[in-house]
């Protein structure tokens, strides 16, 4: 079994890794990427900023260490992933996006550490931190970096741990972390399984609501749809093979309201309990084709370069103690999420609208299960 060394790039200017790049690099996968999106390996020296030697001797020494062809490459021809080269790809990012929610809260705690020793005004004027525990949400991981930005007026440290929706607020009651996010539909009465598992959490004068944004949820499929997927009934009726997310998730509990409301059940569904850990895994099990479609954000679809069939628009919440609302900390948040700066960054994302953003309200105005 070949041995993985993991290894991380603390860079001299800050923010200047692209939104959406990998989090763990690797030059190999870096060149079989650039070569795969270019189809040439001048395109991808060029993409890499690297010479065409240099890329092509890495090419042929990694060939020879694997044992095995990457590319197809003739004179004249586009340059192309040989199928053992694209197993090898999908491979990787699948690995990746499995662990992406973990991976990013780790990134996060770096820079944290690092600011501190190498920032001189973060040694005197420390940066405060709020601890979150979330559903993983492109948004709020886009947030993490927006909210740390100095030139924002007043920084802050999101300490973000990825979760599923139902341990978010669980972490939350139980003193674990000071705000916790979470989804819901908004076709999700008093009598649904979204009603059932969230509100015993939730109370009243102890809990308050804070609005952050509005995401498309759908089914996420091949290019080109080849199933022609419309509904979660098509899905049970073709017998498409299916990637869920985990029980807990937030992902999990639509799937389970769509199945209540056509009147199907998890064994209707082919890979019902087929999981995987976050939307962008679910979306490159698709790309690679270990599932014909799965659950989960037009955001995710949209980076997979696959297609996407829209079926709800949801609520993206925070919620937090109604006790934290004045603190220092909370208030920077909130004046972080109303600001213009941050709305129209969040709109920008695919699949994404600012929802009572940054808005404090009572349960019955953001929860359609409340009142």
């Amino acid at each position: 079994m070949r041995r993985i060394e993991l290894a991380y790039h603390l860079s001299a200017t800050e923010y200047a890794t692209p939104h959406g790049t990998s989090l763990l690099r690797n030059p190999m996968m870096d060149v079989l990427h650039a070569v795969k999106s270019s189809g040439s390996i001048s395109g991808a020296a060029r993409e890499l900023g690297l010479s065409y030697r240099h890329v092509w001797g890495q090419l042929k020494e990694w060939e020879g260490d694997l044992g095995q062809g990457l590319i197809f490459w003739e004179r004249g021809q586009a340059a192309r992933l040989t199928p053992f080269g694209e197993k090898l790809l999908a491979a990787e990012r699948l690995a990746q996006a499995r662990l992406g929610p973990q991976l990013e809260s780790l990134r996060v705690e770096l820079e944290r550490a690092f600011t501190q020793v190498l920032t001189p005004e973060a040694i005197e004027h420390s940066v405060p931190t709020l601890r979150l525990y979330a559903s993983h949400d492109h948004a709020l991981t886009d947030l993490v970096d927006f909210a740390a930005q100095r030139d924002s007026g007043k920084p802050l440290h999101l300490d973000v741990h990825f979760c599923g929706s139902v341990d978010a607020i669980r972490a939350l009651n139980e003193g674990r972390c000071n705000i916790a996010g979470f989804h819901a539909q908004p076709f999700a009465d008093v009598n649904t399984v979204t009603a059932r598992t969230y509100r015993p959490m939730l109370k009243p004068g102890l809990h308050k609501i804070i609005g952050f944004a509005r995401r498309t949820q759908g089914l996420i499929v091949a290019p080109g749809n080849p199933m022609r997927l419309r509904d979660i009934e098509d899905v049970a009726r073709l017998q498409a093979r299916f990637v869920n997310r985990a029980l807990g998730t937030g992902t999990r509990l639509l799937l389970d309201e769509l199945l209540g409301r056509a009147g199907l059940m998890p064994l209707d569904i082919d890979g019902y309990d087929h999981i995987e850990r976050s939307h962008a895994a679910v979306a490159l099990a698709v790309a690679g084709g270990t599932a014909d479609v799965g659950l989960g954000t037009e955001y995710a679809a949209r980076s997979a370069r696959l297609d996407f069939v829209p079926i709800t628009d949801e609520r993206y919440l925070l919620v937090c103690l109604k006790s934290a609302l004045d603190e220092p900390p909370v208030q920077r948040l909130l004046h972080c999420l109303r600001g213009r700066a941050w709305q129209t960054r969040m709109s920008a994302l695919p699949g994404y609208q600012p929802d009572h953003c940054g808005e404090v309200a009572a349960m019955k105005r953001l929860l359609p299960w409340w009142g």
